[in-house]
């Protein structure tokens, strides 16, 4: 079977004029040369292809493959991620991982929620503010955590998300507007413990494969910094039993109730009570075999990278043939 790859790789735009910041979602080369190394080793036909850009210039050129292992996050946008999907789909080539409306679902944090929530999911109150003067109709509960609406990697968390007044949470708001350029989701903080559980598969045949406990020194933010040098802020260990089965199974409710596929991660925190609620969903989780999160829990309970990543090609093969 030919697989082509989709991705977005750091250096190509450093390389080409942009910030840290703005390719902190990337990958680097050796996430790229670890998959096709794992299709190979699978059996398959592997063509890098790239970015959406040198997708739309390889499609131009007649190009056509049999399927795409797809882990392009997009440039700009809150759409950004739905991309890649949305011109494969226009050219009738399957593909790994959700589709563009999943995609831009699962990026916008307010609208998961909203979804996970009318599915019985258990989550945070929370409130999105647009402009400042939305801040007037919030009347959650102090103290509160602030975060940009579309952002992934712990892009736009800092340790002033955390506020414990009106000036505090003012002033997060007006910095998250004006430096992202999009609405900020404002929401009663979890105090509890955090969590993130792995998922491989679709529907009713989804299946949690694992889960981690996420804990950084000095109950520092889960930030983009903190995730780029983890090594020095966090730990990590499996689900202790006695909280196992509960993680899980809001995880999986979910993410059957976002209609995710294939592979991704479920983000998870326990609130005052001890509840655990959905945060967030990564549909289009990282896959460094080394530093992503995925990977890492997948190994504590026994499962390989290249393990895992048959495990994925397994689902998606079996969903797109029905």
């Amino acid at each position: 079977m030919k697989v082509g790859l989709t991705y977005d790789l750091r250096s190509w735009y450093i390389d080409r004029g942009y910030s840290m910041d703005e390719t902190a979602e990337f990958d680097k080369q050796e996430t790229v040369d670890a998959l096709e190394n794992s299709l190979k080793l699978m059996g398959h036909e592997t063509e890098p292809i790239g970015n959406t850009f040198q997708l739309v210039e390889a499609l131009a050129a007649g190009k056509r493959w049999d399927i795409v292992f797809n882990i392009a996050e997009g440039l700009y946008g809150d759409g950004r991620e739905s991309v890649v999907p949305a011109i494969l789909d226009q050219y009738k080539i399957p593909y790994v991982f959700s589709g563009p409306v999943i995609m831009g679902l699962s990026l916008n944090k307010h609208l998961a929620k909203l979804v996970a929530a009318s599915a019985g999911v258990p989550v945070s109150p929370g409130y999105l503010v647009t402009e400042l003067n939305d801040l007037k109709k919030c009347n959650l509960t102090y103290p509160l955590f602030v975060k940009p609406v579309s952002e992934g990697t712990g892009k736009g968390i800092t340790e002033n998300s955390l506020v414990h007044s009106s000036i505090e949470l003012e002033k997060m708001v007006r910095w998250i507007l004006i430096e992202f350029h999009q609405p900020a989701l404002v929401e009663e903080y979890l105090p509890g413990r955090e969590f993130t559980v792995g998922i491989v598969g679709y529907g009713e045949e989804a299946k949690a494969i694992g889960g981690m406990e996420v804990m950084t020194i000095n109950n520092l933010p889960y930030s983009v910094e903190v995730k780029e040098n983890y090594q020095n802020y966090c730990s990590y260990k499996p689900l202790d039993s006695d909280i196992a089965d509960e993680c899980k199974s809001v995880a999986l409710s979910a993410w059957k109730a976002l209609d995710a596929v294939d592979a991704g991660r479920i983000d998870i925190k326990a609130d005052r009570n001890g509840r655990i609620c959905f945060i967030e969903a990564n549909p289009l989780a990282g896959l460094n075999p080394v530093h992503s999160d995925l990977p890492i829990l997948a190994r504590m309970y026994g499962i390989e990278y290249q393990t895992l990543l048959e495990m994925i090609m397994k689902a998606a093969l079996k969903r797109i043939k029905g």
